[in-house]
């Protein structure tokens, strides 16, 4: 069976995938909803969630009559009226939402991280696997016109040899979010870190061998009494490079990658955040060229690949294994800030890369009427 590959025209026999949605809250809102618009192989026919009157207000923005509570989550996926759901609940429920609608051959795309932890990931990639569904992790980047070239241009050889790796991902979370609670898989590393781990490994082609963390919180500040306010990780990756990263909930927006060899340097900034263009700063024998990618749709990609992928019976990558490889290292992440020690990972399995041939630019979409989901910052 053929993998990752992206038919970019799939849509031209008509066929369409029919997804639900489960979570209405700031991300499907603000991002996954109106990427339907940009996916014309996915139809969006149902929308889960136990607020029934956003349900309702929501499904009229998008022409939704299928509006379903979370104790009728199963009846739906039974239901023959849904190929697909896009899970956009909070962490610590993706292994739950995910394999109960795989086991019923209804294929799943889950927001990242993929689960909480690795034995979570592991289930979900049996069920898929027992209910003959698609499964693939929800990493925009994979599919975006600046993440992409800049793997091409440190693979060439550009910048020499790539020797260290360096990032910040940060914003400032309002008190109350449910990106603070722990119970519900909050964190900085699980929201924003999996972002510069991610990254790491997809621009050194490779898994890191062991790693150390601190964690910190300013005192007094009731935000993060459940999560730490910010987290610093250092990766040691084969040949003794580096790769240090820090994200914050309790900081000025922060955004960029740099990516240091032995003839020179590449930077991203920004790079993680989807509201903005990139731009990327490529500096070789001291001379810096500039180059500048417009705002896309990254989950109208998303979407569009995977119904590819569900149309043509293609594995999708980014797959499981991607969203486990991750998962790990945010264990081992979360350990050693706790032991004040290195944590070593042992030999992984290398996952399939991201590569150019899966880049897809879609125009972006126009910023919808949010109905009662607050931002990580607390806007309404």
């Amino acid at each position: 069976m053929e993998t990752g590959t992206v038919r970019k025209f799939a849509s031209e026999d008509g066929r369409k995938v029919r997804y639900a949605v489960a979570g209405l809250g700031w991300i499907a809102q603000e991002a996954v909803l109106p990427g339907f618009a940009n996916a014309p192989n996915s139809e969006l026919v149902a929308l889960v969630t136990d607020d029934q009157e956003k349900a309702e207000e929501v499904g009229r923005q998008y022409n939704v009559k299928r509006t379903v509570d979370y104790n009728d989550y199963d009846n739906l996926m039974a239901s023959g009226e849904v190929d697909a759901v896009y899970i956009t609940l909070p962490n610590n429920q993706h292994r739950d939402y995910t394999v109960r609608p795989a086991l019923k051959g209804v294929h799943v795309l889950c927001e990242k991280p993929m689960a909480e932890t690795e034995q979570d990931c592991l289930e979900m990639m049996a069920a898929a696997d027992e209910g003959h569904a698609k499964l693939m992790i929800a990493y925009r980047l994979h599919f975006e016109p600046a993440n992409l070239p800049a793997i091409e241009t440190i693979k060439s050889g550009k910048i020499g040899e790539p020797r260290f790796f360096t990032s910040a991902f940060a914003q400032s979370v309002a008190e109350g979010n449910i990106r603070l609670s722990a119970g519900l898989g909050g964190g900085p590393v699980m929201d924003m870190g999996v972002y510069c781990i991610n990254a790491a490994r997809y621009l050194f082609q490779d898994e890191p061998e062991d790693m150390v963390s601190l964690s910190a919180s300013k005192e007094g500040d009731p935000r993060f009494s459940e999560v730490p306010e910010a987290v610093s990780a250092v990766l040691r990756f084969p040949g003794g490079r580096l790769a240090a990263f820090t994200c914050s909930f309790g900081s000025a927006n922060a955004d960029e990658i740099r990516v240091v060899g032995t003839k020179g340097d590449l930077r991203l900034a920004p790079i993680y955040d989807y509201h903005h263009e990139y731009t990327a700063y490529l500096t070789v024998d001291g001379k810096t060229e500039t180059k500048k990618y417009p705002r896309q749709d990254q989950f109208g990609a998303e979407l569009l690949y995977f119904s590819d992928c569900v149309l043509n019976d293609v594995e999708p990558v980014p797959s499981g294994r991607e969203g486990l490889a991750d998962v790990r290292i945010i264990g081992a992440i979360h350990a050693a800030a706790h032991s004040g020690k290195a944590v070593p990972m042992g030999t992984q399995a290398p996952t399939e890369r991201p590569s150019l041939e899966r880049e897809l630019m879609l125009p972006p979409v126009e910023a919808p009427q949010i109905v009662r989901a607050a931002s990580p910052g607390g806007e309404k």
